[in-house]
C-alpha cells in the first residue's frame, strides 16, 4: 500500500502535470512553444520571445525511489543535483550522471549526455522504463519500449523538444560505494584506442577493475585516462571544492580517492576547465569567490550576460584584438579515429584541454534521431572555448570544418551548441524524415519547433 508521503507527492506531481497542461492551451496557435525555466545548459543563442512560456515550475522533483527495484520515478525538470541528493543516500545514482549539476534528466534524454559510466551503461536515455510526455497535440501520453507509444519512445533521444515534453520518467538506478578510487594513466595518442577497448571488453585495466573512464587530452604528447572503481573504503580523500583544483590534479597523482558525491561533480566546480576564463583559478580570486558561487549554472550567467551583451568582445576590439568564434562542442568519434582525430584537431583548431569520455550504446537496437552503431565504441570528445577569427574567415567558419571533419571521420555531433549544417545534410545525419513522419502524429499541427529551426536557425 502507497505511504501517505508517496500518495501526497503522486497529488503534487498531478497538479504540477496540471499547469502544464493548463500553459500550453493559453498560448495562441502558431507562437511559439518553449520551457519557462530559469537555467539552461544550451549552448546555442535563441531569438528572444516577449511572451511567457510552458509553466514547469512545480516538475522539478523526485517522486518516489524505489531501493529494492532500483528505481525512481523522477519529474522531467529535476536536476541531476536534486536527483543524486535522493538516491546517494541509498548506494544508488542514475546509470550515468552527466557532469553538471543543473543539467535536468529530461533534458539529458531529450538532448542527450554521457559521463564516464557510459562505456557500460550508455547513454541516459537508455535506462529509461517509461515516461509520462505531454505532446505537441496537448496529450500526455506514457511511453514505453513497446506497446502503442513505441514510436514515441525510440524517437524521443535528440528530439530536443519537438515532439514533446517529459513530464515523469522511471528510470533504472546503479549502485555505487562510498568512495571511489581513481588511477590517472598517462598514454600517448595511439596507446588510447588499446586501452580503452581493454576496459570496455573485459571492464577491467592491467587487472584492476574499472567501473568508471573518462580522460583528458593536454596535448598531443600528453594525454590520461582516468580509471574509478567503486571503493568502501579510502585512506584519505581529496577535495577540489576548494582551493584544489580537480583537472590539474590528474597530471600531479598518479592514484587519488573521492567520496561517491565528490567524484560525480568533480567537473561541476570549475565547469571542466573553463572557470579560468572568469580568473577563479587564480588563487587570490578563488580565495575571495564565494564557494556557492563556484558552480556552473554560475559561470553560465556570466556567458550568458556576455552574449547579450559582448562587454568583453568590445573591450577586446577597441584593443584591436581579433574577434572570437565560439566552438563549444562534444563529438562522438568511433574509438579507431580517435588518435586521427585528435590530431587533426590540435593542428588545425589548437585548442585545449580536449576531454574524452568512451560510450557504447547499451542494448541492440539504435536510436532513430542520433545513429550511433550497437556494438561499436566510440568516444566523446569535449571541447570549450573560443578561438580568433583567421582573416579571411567568417563567424561559424571554424565550427563548420569541425562538423564537416566530424562526418569524415565517421562520428556525430551533440546538438546542444552551435550548428551550421546546410538543410540536406543535417536532415541526412540526424534522420529528420523518421522524425517528420512521428511528429505527424503526435505534432499534427505542429505546434513545436522542428529539430533543423533548433539547432541550426536558433528558434
Amino acid at each position: 500500500m502507497p505511504s501517505t508521503s508517496d500518495l501526497a507527492a503522486t497529488l503534487a506531481h498531478d497538479q504540477a502535470v496540471g499547469r502544464l497542461r493548463e500553459s500550453y492551451e493559453r498560448i495562441p496557435q502558431g507562437d511559439p512553444v518553449r520551457l519557462a525555466k530559469r537555467s539552461s545548459n544550451l549552448f546555442r543563442p535563441r531569438t528572444e520571445l516577449d511572451r511567457p512560456g510552458l509553466d514547469v515550475s512545480k516538475l522539478t522533483g523526485v517522486i518516489g525511489v524505489d531501493p529494492v527495484a532500483r528505481t525512481a520515478d523522477v519529474q522531467g525538470m529535476c536536476t541531476y543535483e536534486d536527483l543524486v541528493a535522493a538516491t546517494l543516500p541509498y548506494g544508488l545514482t542514475p546509470m550515468v550522471v552527466p557532469q553538471l549539476k543543473t543539467i535536468t534528466l529530461g533534458g539529458a534524454v531529450t538532448g542527450l549526455g554521457i559521463e564516464s559510466s557510459s562505456f557500460r551503461a550508455g547513454l541516459p536515455h537508455e535506462s529509461v522504463l517509461e515516461l509520462d510526455i505531454l505532446t505537441g497535440a496537448g496529450d500526455l501520453v506514457t511511453a514505453r519500449p513497446d506497446g502503442e507509444h513505441t514510436d514515441l519512445f525510440r524517437m524521443f533521444p535528440n528530439s530536443y523538444g519537438t515532439l514533446g515534453y517529459a513530464t515523469r520518467l522511471r528510470i533504472e538506478l546503479d549502485k555505487i560505494s562510498p568512495y571511489v578510487a581513481l588511477r590517472h594513466v598517462r598514454l600517448g595518442l595511439d596507446e588510447l584506442a588499446p586501452a580503452i577497448d581493454e576496459v570496455v571488453a573485459s571492464g577491467a585495466y592491467d587487472g584492476d577493475p574499472v567501473h568508471f573512464v573518462d580522460g583528458v587530452v593536454f596535448s598531443p604528447a600528453e594525454a590520461y585516462l582516468t580509471l574509478g572503481r567503486n571503493s568502501d573504503a579510502a585512506t584519505r580523500t581529496s577535495d577540489y571544492t576548494g582551493q584544489q583544483i580537480y583537472y590539474r590534479s590528474i597530471q600531479q597523482r598518479q592514484q587519488d580517492f573521492l567520496t561517491a558525491h565528490d567524484y560525480l561533480w568533480r567537473w561541476d566546480t570549475d565547469w571542466f576547465w573553463c572557470s579560468a576564463a572568469f580568473g577563479a583559478q587564480q588563487p587570490v580570486v578563488r580565495r575571495l569567490w564565494p564557494k556557492r558561487w563556484r558552480r556552473s549554472d554560475v559561470f553560465h550567467k556570466i556567458v550568458g550576460f556576455e552574449n547579450r551583451h559582448q562587454v568583453a568582445a568590445r573591450i577586446a576590439r577597441r584593443r584591436g584584438q581579433p574577434d572570437r568564434e565560439r566552438v563549444v562542442q562534444d563529438v562522438e568519434i568511433p574509438v579507431e579515429r580517435l588518435a586521427d582525430f585528435l590530431r587533426w584537431f590540435d593542428a588545425e583548431v589548437g585548442m585545449r584541454p580536449v576531454w574524452l569520455c568512451p560510450l557504447r550504446l547499451r542494448g541492440s537496437a539504435d536510436w532513430p534521431l542520433y545513429p550511433l552503431k550497437p556494438g561499436e565504441t566510440y568516444v566523446n570528445v569535449g571541447f570549450w572555448g573560443t578561438v580568433a577569427i583567421a582573416p579571411g574567415d567568417a563567424d561559424g567558419d571554424v565550427n563548420r570544418r569541425i562538423e564537416a571533419a566530424v562526418t569524415e571521420f565517421g562520428g556525430h555531433k551533440s546538438l546542444y551548441s552551435d550548428a551550421y549544417y546546410d538543410r540536406e545534410t543535417f536532415d541526412r545525419l540526424y534522420n529528420v524524415p523518421a522524425l517528420t513522419e512521428v511528429k505527424k502524429r503526435y505534432d499534427p499541427n505542429a505546434r513545436l519547433t522542428g529539430l533543423y529551426e533548433k539547432a541550426v536557425t536558433r528558434r
